[in-house]
């Protein structure tokens, strides 16, 4: 029985290690695609966003800020870009570029009538220190 535990025990870890690749290679592609979509069309509002957030899911929070910047920049109403890239400067340290992002996001939202985002980014800069 010891024999059978060890040995499926010795399966699980390999299949576990197998799947962490597998993961792995979806994400780095997942980025490369991304990455691409946004080379052949850099006012594609959706694909940049969904790069930012690959950047920040994968951990690179500097790129998903300079991601999160270049939208808002092209589309100063993409109301999430302002809630996400707040949190990931939160996330490096940066709570004053955080707090002018989140005040520029209410603003954004004000604008366009966003009032679900208008409350999540306010909650996000309460939160924030004094």
């Amino acid at each position: 029985m010891s024999q059978y535990s060890e040995s499926a025990s010795s399966h699980d870890r390999e299949g576990v290690v197998a799947l962490d690749v597998k993961i792995g290679e979806v994400a780095t592609n997942r980025l490369e695609i991304l990455k691409e979509m946004v080379a052949q069309d850099p006012t594609n509002s959706f694909a940049r966003y969904g790069l930012a957030m690959e950047f920040a899911n994968t951990g690179d929070l500097a790129a998903a800020v300079n991601e999160f910047r270049g939208l808002i920049d092209q589309n100063s109403n993409y109301a999430a870009a302002y809630y996400h890239g707040g949190q990931s400067l939160e996330k490096l340290g940066r709570i004053e570029e955080a707090r002018d992002l989140y005040e520029k996001g209410i603003e954004a939202t004000r604008r366009s009538g966003d009032a679900h985002t208008r409350g999540e980014i306010e909650a996000a800069l309460n939160l924030l220190p004094l």
